[in-house]
């Protein structure tokens, strides 16, 4: 097993509903904006719903394992080096529907500072418990905060709660709920 140095897991977050771990490699602080780059460790039986992204191109880049990568309709088997390109606004999620963890790379450029924030916040709130079987925020202003600090678009039925969500998010910024959630859980 190895070990982390002390930067590192400062640097890295879990998630116990999705059963992750993900670790900063470069933030867009650090890259002068040019990417966000996170390397996550998904358990088997591990993943997350199907999304999009409005500002940046995901890039995922297998390094060791099995990955299912969702790229619009159509799923694809990554495997030790390979990659997959996800453009923007194009619905996508993965999974590991194999035996064994799998360790890869998540590339966003242009980088993106809510991408970052959205990260840590989720997975702080999922590791408090507050978030559902898909690791959605319960509370919908959380959910709401969180999709508008990411930009992310969700797909399916909390897809179409979009306009309602886009008008909790203002009002979680009103009462203060983005910031509380912002000093609470980012730390990178």
């Amino acid at each position: 097993m190895r070990t982390m140095s002390t930067l590192a897991v400062a640097r890295t977050f879990e998630n116990p509903v999705i059963r992750d771990r993900a670790t900063f490699l470069e933030t867009v602080a650090e890259s002068g904006g040019a990417r966000t780059l996170v390397e996550v460790e998904l358990a088997p039986g591990g993943g997350n719903p199907p999304h999009r992204h409005p500002a940046f191109v995901e890039r995922f880049e297998v390094l060791e394992g099995r990955l299912d990568v969702r790229v619009g309709e159509g799923w694809q088997t990554l495997q030790d080096g390979e990659a997959a390109v996800v453009e923007i606004g194009v619905k996508h999620c993965f999974r590991n529907a194999a035996d064994a963890p799998v360790r890869f790379l998540v590339e966003i450029t242009p980088g993106d500072r809510g991408f970052e924030e959205t990260l840590q916040i989720g997975y702080g709130l999922a590791a408090d418990g507050l978030t559902d079987a898909r690791s959605i925020p319960r509370n919908p202003l959380h959910t709401a905060a969180v999709l508008e600090l990411s930009g992310m678009r969700v797909t399916g039925a909390l897809g179409l709660a979009g306009p309602l969500l886009w008008l909790l998010a203002r009002v979680a910024r009103h009462l203060g709920t983005t910031r509380t959630l912002q000093e609470k859980y980012v730390r990178v």
